[in-house]
């Protein structure tokens, strides 16, 4: 592993993430949800920062940039919809790649939730900050992007190896958890709840998880092997996967 990451939560329910190069000892946050907790991390820390890695636009994910870049001077690196809030230093596409220090970023677009939203791959370390595309048992919510994109996005993830590392930008697992029990009677689904629903009475972030547990467990990447269950039978994955979308975006459990 030659990359360290520190978590920490941010807001109501965003996690905060400042990622360090080993060999070189160059930083990095991923996202400005809350721009006074970030830096209170990196005083702790006692690092500085060269880098802010952008997902996407949304307020809650860079709406803390200008202030960070004031207070530290380091460069904004993201997809060209961030600046609908703040300017970039360097836009980013899907394939392009992205240095910290020694660790190299894969920029994988995965939009959806956004038309924009991309993720950071570090292939050498199995490690991938994806915001607010995948979370653990869940999906980002279709603001901007149609169902064929967001499962296009959702399936690149679940390529990547099973052991990655997967760090989502917020904790909504116990909800996401809630929903994905009304749709998916699988075994392995009801143990892991049990397990999600005891770690947050007491207090435990679920977050990182992986993209092996995730295409475990989580009805979204399962969507067609629940497409039955949704009315969806015979029906493309991607429409399996809309159906799972609408479902939960109606769940009042």
């Amino acid at each position: 592993m030659t990359l360290t990451v520190r978590q920490f939560p941010c807001l109501s329910d965003n996690y905060g993430f400042l990622i360090r190069d080993d060999a070189s000892g160059k930083t990095a946050c991923i996202d400005t949800p809350d721009a006074a907790a970030i830096l209170k991390e990196l005083k702790a820390a006692g690092w500085g920062l060269d880098f802010i890695f952008n997902t996407h636009w949304h307020p809650d994910h860079a709406g803390g940039n200008a202030e960070i870049q004031k207070a530290t001077g380091c460069s904004i690196v993201g997809p060209a919809e961030v600046t609908r809030i703040a300017p970039l230093d360097r836009e980013v596409h899907g394939g392009d790649t992205v240095a910290l220090g020694e660790t190299s970023f894969r920029v994988i677009e995965t939009g959806g939730h956004t038309l924009g939203h991309i993720a950071y791959y570090d292939d050498a370390d199995h490690v991938a900050f994806v915001g607010d595309t995948l979370f653990a048992l869940g999906c980002g919510r279709l603001f901007e992007g149609k169902p064929e994109q967001m499962w296009a996005s959702l399936s690149k993830l679940a390529a990547l190896p099973d052991d990655t590392k997967v760090y989502c930008a917020h904790e909504y697992t116990a909800s996401n958890a809630r929903f994905a029990l009304s749709v998916d009677p699988d075994p392995a689904l009801k143990a892991r709840a049990d397990q999600v629903f005891a770690a947050r009475q007491r207090g435990e972030w679920t977050v990182p998880t992986t993209i092996g547990l995730e295409k475990a467990t989580n009805p979204f990447l399962r969507a067609p092997l629940l497409a039955g269950r949704v009315g969806k039978a015979g029906a493309p994955d991607y429409e399996a996967f809309a159906a799972v979308r609408a479902a939960k975006d109606a769940f009042k459990g």
